[in-house]
């Protein structure tokens, strides 16, 4: 059974989504949800769920990106995790920090990859005319929002769509998506998921 990390930085949406999913047949199980912000709404879903909560504040580091990943490591390998979940991890995370996990660590992003790295993916995309937007789960190397892609699911763009429609819309995408890739990805198999 391969122990799950989740790591937020808000409501966590898509940390109970995986979680939730982690029963049964599944072959992993959350130990562990982190967060860099103490008042992080995620942190009383992960304890209504019954899983351990820890947290890292970065503002305890000011202008010390090397001691905060240092304080997160030891936080991370206290639970002894198998494979990392970013979901709404609002801190980009160093090289130093990601080749610790190498292999092991996903993320999800609200763009069709490699379009729209970085933030405001659903604006971008309403300012480019596309007529499709989606999501990617990739596995976290040094770049942002980069690696080697494990699943996406598209929607179409839709007439009277704004920011806030397209994202709400696409959350439940990304709990399907997410959860489909790391039940894939728990068993050895990184053949990408595809939804549509």
């Amino acid at each position: 059974m391969k122990r799950v990390a989740i790591l937020i930085s808000g409501g966590g949406s898509n940390m109970v989504a995986l979680a939730q999913s982690m029963t049964g047949d599944h072959p992993a199980r959350p130990v562990l949800v982190l967060s860099n912000d103490p008042d992080a709404g995620g942190l009383a879903k992960a304890r209504d769920l019954g899983i351990d909560t820890a947290v890292v504040d970065h503002r305890e580091f000011p202008n010390d990106r090397s001691a905060f990943e240092d304080r997160l490591h030891v936080t991370l390998d206290a639970a002894q995790p198998d494979i990392i979940c970013l979901a709404g991890f609002m801190r980009i995370l160093t090289e130093g920090f990601t080749a610790r996990y190498e292999g092991r660590m996903l993320n999800i992003h609200p763009s069709l990859l490699p379009m729209y790295k970085g933030l405001h993916t659903h604006q971008r995309a309403l300012d480019a005319g596309d007529v499709e937007h989606g999501c990617t789960v990739h596995e976290v190397t040094a770049r942002l929002d980069d690696g080697p892609i494990l699943g996406q699911a598209r929607m179409a763009v839709q007439d009277g769509d704004t920011a806030d429609k397209l994202a709400a819309r696409l959350l439940p995408l990304e709990h399907a998506l997410y959860s489909a890739v790391l039940r894939r990805y728990a068993a050895g198999d990184r053949t990408p998921v595809i939804l549509a």
